[in-house]
């Protein structure tokens, strides 16, 4: 082995000074121990945080479409007037407290379904309540999808094999004064206040 270099030497503490530094000692009837018990436990529970996840390349692209104005922000448009896709229509007015939705599936030969209630909006689902069918669609400003999976409850509304089920609409309009003239193939209103 080599020669130690001198000046490399262990360090010595001061004069005057301990050799470790100053901690106040550990009693077991004290309040040491619970109060670095609880230290310990802050440290650690800090130490299991994860850091926040930093948005998607598409959730960067639609917040920037949203506030362009080029994409509907479905936390703030509205829901009312008219909606349609292929034999499905449905109608959301305001009424009172609350607002008002109809919804028609037609599809002859006495299969179909009708029926209105109420809706109302919370973020980007809507509570669905035609009687005792009674769901969460789900909306994102330009389009109402109905669950796959139904209440029993709502089967009473259809007739035939018809069914409510995945129903999907778009929006075709804002009026409400159109919306509230959507009606039944026997002429009942289904978005009358």
């Amino acid at each position: 082995m080599g020669r130690i270099n001198p000046s490399f030497a262990p360090l010595r503490p001061r004069e005057g000074w301990s050799q470790f530094p100053a901690v106040p000692p550990l009693r077991t009837g004290g309040k040491w121990i619970p109060a670095l018990a609880g230290v310990t436990a802050m440290l650690l529970a800090a130490c299991n945080r994860t850091p926040p996840t930093p948005p998607t390349p598409g959730e960067r692209l639609e917040a920037a479409a949203v506030a362009a104005g080029l994409v509907t922000d479905p936390a703030t448009a509205p829901i009312a007037g008219s909606w349609a896709r292929d034999t499905g229509r449905m109608c959301i007015v305001p009424a009172g407290g609350g607002d008002r939705l109809g919804v028609l599936l037609d599809y002859g030969d006495r299969q179909g379904c009708a029926g209105s209630g109420t809706v109302e909006r919370h973020g980007d689902r809507l509570r669905v309540a035609l009687g005792d069918c009674r769901f969460d669609a789900r909306y994102d400003g330009e389009h109402i999808t109905l669950p796959a999976q139904l209440p029993p409850a709502c089967e009473a509304m259809c007739t035939g094999r018809a069914t409510l089920a995945a129903l999907e609409v778009d929006r075709i309009g804002t009026s409400v004064s159109e919306a509230s003239q959507l009606r039944t193939p026997r002429g009942q209103l289904l978005c009358s206040s």
